[in-house]
């Protein structure tokens, strides 16, 4: 079943994406909940034309998520966590806090847009993330957590 995608959808594609998926996960999901509709020939039309006057506009928007990119690149962040004996921390650091430091250096991210390599941190030292700011933008950003000093 060929469907045009009206949202993104996590492991299946962005909006405005032509997907195939089987028979019951597009009529009883992707449908029901307006995340997807029928791609009929006049339907593939519409979002042809549609995606070519997007295109310019896109443009811009993916300019600015490199330079947002660069940004990123030359930031050196350290967050710090209360930490008990050896490494370990009380609690973990996640994407909502990673993204919490960046707002506060004055890049704003959402934090569904964070993915940290290994999920949650729970111990100190040098992690990677990835950054998603556009569908062609992904920024690899390495970040510290270290204990906090009482």
């Amino acid at each position: 079943m060929e469907l045009i995608l009206k949202e993104d959808v996590e492991n299946l594609g962005f909006k405005d994406d032509l997907v195939s998926v089987k028979n019951g996960y597009g009529r009883n999901y992707l449908i029901p909940q307006g995340l997807a509709t029928m791609a009929t020939p006049s339907a593939k039309k519409v979002l042809a034309e549609t995606l070519k006057q997007r295109a310019h506009k896109e443009k811009k928007v993916v300019d600015a998520a490199k330079k947002t990119a660069e940004a990123l690149k030359a930031l050196e962040l350290k967050i710090t966590a209360k930490a008990g004996a050896g490494d370990k921390l009380f609690g973990s650091v996640t994407n909502g806090d990673l993204a919490e430091a960046i707002e506060k250096e004055g890049h704003t991210i959402d934090k569904k847009f964070i993915s940290i390599q290994g999920g949650s941190v729970k111990r100190t030292g040098p992690y990677n993330a990835q950054i998603r700011l556009h569908r062609e933008v992904v920024v690899d950003f390495p970040f510290e957590v270290v204990a906090e000093q009482n």
